[in-house]
Formats: C-alpha cells, sequence, structure tokens
C-alpha cells in the first residue's frame, strides 16, 4: 500500500474543526499524549510497515 497524500478526507475543515476540539481543556502535556494515542491508533489502522515508513519520512519533510 503506497502513502496517499492527495486529499482523502471527507469534509476536511470539520474534521480539522473536530480535532481542535478534541484538545480544548487539556494541558499541553495531555494534548501531546491525545496526538501520541491518535498517532498509534491510525498506525495501527494502516498496520502496513511500508506505508508507516514512508508516511514518518514525508512527515520529516517541513
Amino acid at each position: 500500500m503506497a502513502l496517499n497524500t492527495q486529499p482523502n478526507i471527507a469534509d476536511p475543515d470539520e474534521f480539522y474543526a473536530e480535532l481542535i476540539r478534541a484538545h480544548d481543556g487539556l494541558s499541553d502535556a495531555e494534548s501531546a499524549a491525545f496526538n501520541a494515542r491518535l498517532v498509534l491508533l491510525l498506525a495501527n489502522h494502516v498496520g502496513d510497515r511500508a506505508t508507516l515508513t514512508e508516511a514518518l519520512a514525508a512527515a520529516r519533510k517541513p
């Protein structure tokens, strides 16, 4: 499975707003922990190691 970097989220603006709301009331440390858990949940869902490695490399680019 190749990494899809093209827009692929239905209603992306609402998803972004939902993501921001999920951080409401969290401290910086809690917010970072939330992000880490979310990344691990989504990585588990993807499952394909090659795709995950590609995503890690892509995320390092500014």
